[in-house]
């Protein structure tokens, strides 16, 4: 009689696995949910996606759009826009293609705003999960060294940074993401200290997972909500640092950017308007649609906002 059972169970066992209310529902429908649920609730989002997918979708074929270096003279100098077919937003007074630089200042900003970013997430989350998960002396030490950095005027510490350095892309975005990570960290660091104490990281110990373990697949997954909303807001902080930097002429000098576009037209802004407005009205779009893009994000992940909904 014990057998039947046995076998009738063992029987019935893939069945009941197969059924479709068990199965999960594949990552890309959730992805889609989730988007679905940004656009919904707040539609200036996908206003931001579209405009930021165009910035993106110009710099990376900025080489196709306009071949060639954006630092060349191509035509006579301050030559009006709207009036050359072959450079429709006018020429500076070098005769370089305003068009041409606008598109691979594009390239060149948010190569510094992304790897920046990454940087600033990357070293921030590292030392707000050590802080939040640890904590006692080890929370104190890593806390005053936040403390620190944020008492510490992040554009000078960049400045002074880029001067020893010697300015390019990438001392650039590493005096940018070492000045921005204390946001991060004061972040991760409360999210840590919010979750450390629940029941599946206390299950997780009973199990015999070792801190790496618990920290990077336990409670890391659940604070990452936050972090991604903060990265878009870090990439659009990092890229008005680097105009900011290029219109002090601290910028690479290789490498043409909106900052440095505007920091030259300055002197010709009331007889070449254009060299100063086209590149501007580019920062300004940019800013714009990440910070709408960030919006939407804390709308989607943040659970006080969508209580009220």
């Amino acid at each position: 009689m014990k057998s039947s059972q046995a076998v009738s169970v063992s029987a019935a066992a893939p069945l009941s696995a197969a059924r479709p209310a068990d199965v999960q529902p594949p990552t890309s429908r959730i992805v889609a949910g989730t988007a679905w649920r940004i656009v919904r609730r707040y539609p200036l989002a996908l206003v931001g996606a579209l405009l930021l997918l165009a910035i993106v979708t110009a710099a990376l074929f900025a080489d196709r759009l306009f071949p060639g270096d954006p630092l060349d003279m191509v035509s006579a100098p301050l030559t009006a826009p709207f009036t050359d077919p072959q450079h429709w937003l006018g020429t500076d007074s070098l005769g370089r293609d305003v068009a041409a630089g606008i598109v691979h200042g594009a390239r060149a900003s948010l190569s510094i705003g992304v790897l920046s970013a990454l940087l600033g997430v990357t070293v921030g989350t590292l030392i707000g999960a050590c802080a939040g998960f640890f904590g006692g002396r080890v929370d104190a030490l890593l806390s005053r060294i936040t403390e620190i950095f944020q008492t510490t005027p992040s554009f000078l510490f960049v400045i002074v940074i880029v001067t020893i350095g010697q300015p390019s892309l990438w001392v650039i975005s590493f005096a940018i993401g070492v000045t921005s990570w204390p946001t991060i960290a004061r972040l991760v660091r409360a999210e840590f200290r919010s979750l450390v104490t629940s029941e599946f990281v206390t299950a997780a110990r009973s199990l015999g997972y070792g801190p790496a373990r618990i920290i990077f697949s336990e409670v890391l997954p659940n604070a990452l909500p936050p972090i991604i909303v903060t990265a878009s807001v870090m990439v659009a902080s990092a890229v008005l640092t680097e105009s900011a930097l290029a219109f002090l002429g601290q910028g690479d000098p290789n490498r043409v950017s909106w900052g440095s576009m505007i920091g030259d037209g300055r002197q010709m802004l009331r007889t070449a308007w254009y060299l100063t407005v086209f590149p501007g009205a580019a920062l300004v779009v940019t800013i714009l649609s990440l910070n709408l893009l960030g919006d939407g994000l804390n709308e989607a992940f943040n659970p006080r906002l969508r209580e009220r909904r």
